[in-house]
């Protein structure tokens, strides 16, 4: 998305109307949700792109005493030169150079302000998702604090409300990314009652359900999908979806890297296809335990492709 977008400049209308134009196209082609996010000039951030684990595997980690001590050119160049010669999502390095000017650009803005520029955005938007049947799916800010200065509006439970309460079309939604939102251990601990929340729950389109490990203040790294392995409880994660009536679109997200494969960090294909199974079997356990019928969705993608 555009940062015109997010600072609300005159030439927001511009690019809005080409994001309103790819919406009809993906319509066309039987697209239903759109993931996005609206945080400003960075994508998700982490500090270590391949931190050791006992297990011998490696995986992403964040370490705010870190970031606190990096101009954002330095951990761009990070990023760039500890990504196995893959480009990270929201860090192309055809970005580096503009990167302290994208900064400067929000000097100042407060979280209300990004708030007015974000329900411009959806108010302009939706009537196009509602046409082409699109669901949006905001994905939280990752990790759910500032950054750089930058001010976040998708990292709390409230923040969530506010967004629901800015747009009220069912087009307007939410991905529920279990790792960015419990990046913050205030989020952690209540991430299944923060989907039971009936203005969140109902409109959550997208999960994206995966673990971490706190390590200290503003501190974390990915783990294995299985909650002993990490601080987050995917059994209840897992459990208040399927109590909430969720019938969109999971995935394992991220993973770490096993075996020895060159992956781009946070994606090995083995541990995600780990995580896979796991949430499929959590969800076996947990529909049953209800003496609910298990959709057999696995094999209808299976027969689609």
């Amino acid at each position: 998305m555009h940062e015109d977008i997010k600072l609300g400049l005159p030439t927001r209308d511009k690019y809005i109307e080409v994001y309103a134009e790819n919406i009809r196209r993906l319509g066309k082609y039987g697209v239903k949700c759109i993931c996005y996010n609206f945080m400003p000039v960075f994508d998700w951030t982490r500090t270590d792109l391949a931190l050791p684990l006992n297990d011998g595997s490696t995986a992403l980690a964040y370490d705010g005493r870190i970031c606190e001590g990096l101009s954002a050119e330095q951990m761009f160049d990070y990023i760039a030169n500890n990504s196995n010669g893959f480009e990270m999502p929201g860090w192309e390095l055809n970005r580096r150079d503009e990167i302290t000017a994208e900064i400067k650009r929000f000097s100042g803005m407060t979280g209300d302000e990004l708030r007015q520029n974000y329900k411009y955005f959806l108010d302009a938007v939706i009537p196009t998702c509602e046409k082409y049947n699109i669901k949006m799916g905001v994905h939280p800010d990752d990790p759910s604090y500032d950054l750089f200065g930058l001010p976040r509006i998708c990292k709390c439970e409230d923040d969530l409300v506010k967004i629901a309460r800015m747009n009220k079309s069912p087009y307007n939604g939410f991905t529920f990314c279990t790792g960015s939102l419990g990046s913050n251990p205030q989020n952690g601990t209540r991430l299944a009652q923060i989907i039971r929340n009936p203005e969140i729950g109902p409109r959550i389109w997208f999960a994206h359900v995966r673990n971490v490990k706190y390590t200290g203040d503003h501190q974390f790294h990915e783990a294995s999908h299985v909650s002993r392995c990490g601080s987050l409880d995917l059994y209840e994660i897992m459990k208040a979806l399927i109590e909430t009536g969720f019938n969109g679109v999971i995935r394992p997200d991220h993973g770490r890297e096993l075996w020895g494969e060159k992956a781009r960090p946070g994606y090995g294909l083995y541990d995600r296809a780990l995580g896979a199974a796991y949430l499929i079997g959590l969800e076996e356990a947990i529909r049953k335990d209800k003496g609910m019928i298990c959709p057999d969705l696995i094999n209808t993608v299976n027969q689609e492709l």
